[in-house]
């Protein structure tokens, strides 16, 4: 049979497709490869393979979102992504908190689009401006991410990645930030 080959159900079949295949003992693996698509090169570490945790937290350290992407995106793709991700918080009487009030960040969120989509969102950005010599103050305040960041790699199954499937790392991930959560309780 040919790569074009109507299957059994008569849609022909696709070459490239991932997927079990019957009497291979293994699993073919398309175009993502071996560790998925949330991996890519480091480019700090040879080029291997390798995640980049991204998080967002509040003043007092607990993480309100986390994502995963591959070592070889920016962080400042992942800003607006974060900011929507985090989920209503209630507490006190009345409609739950949907936004933060001010967002502190480091030089690599530097950008005329995202200062306009924070403050579109009525969010005051407090983020360090490149070329500026450092000494802003602002350090005073993200210190508290690398913080939770550190914590999160406390735990083994995040400082080295061993899962090759992306949603078993992000659940682990999720894990360790509701476990963050439970000690600051």
């Amino acid at each position: 049979m040919g790569a074009g080959a109507p299957d059994a159900a008569g849609a022909p079949a696709r070459s490239g497709q991932a997927g079990p295949v019957a009497g291979r003992g293994g699993q073919r693996l398309g175009t993502r490869g071996f560790w998925g698509t949330q991996t890519g090169p480091n480019p700090t570490d040879r080029r291997k393979k390798g995640s980049k945790h991204h998080l967002i937290t509040d003043a007092h350290d607990t993480p309100l979102a986390c994502r995963l992407t591959g070592a070889n995106q920016h962080d400042s793709t992942q800003l607006i992504g974060l900011v929507q991700a985090i989920p209503p918080i209630g507490g006190k009487p009345g409609r739950p908190l949907r936004r933060p009030k001010s967002l502190y960040a480091d030089r690599a969120f530097d950008s005329l689009l995202h200062r306009i989509l924070l403050r579109w969102r009525r969010i005051t950005p407090f983020i360090a401006k490149r070329g500026q010599p450092h000494g802003s103050g602002l350090g005073k305040h993200r210190w508290v991410v690398e913080r939770t960041l550190s914590w999160l790699h406390q735990y083994r199954r995040l400082g080295v990645r061993y899962e090759k499937r992306a949603d078993i790392h992000e659940a682990f991930m999720t894990l360790g930030c509701a476990l963050i959560c439970a000690k600051r309780l």
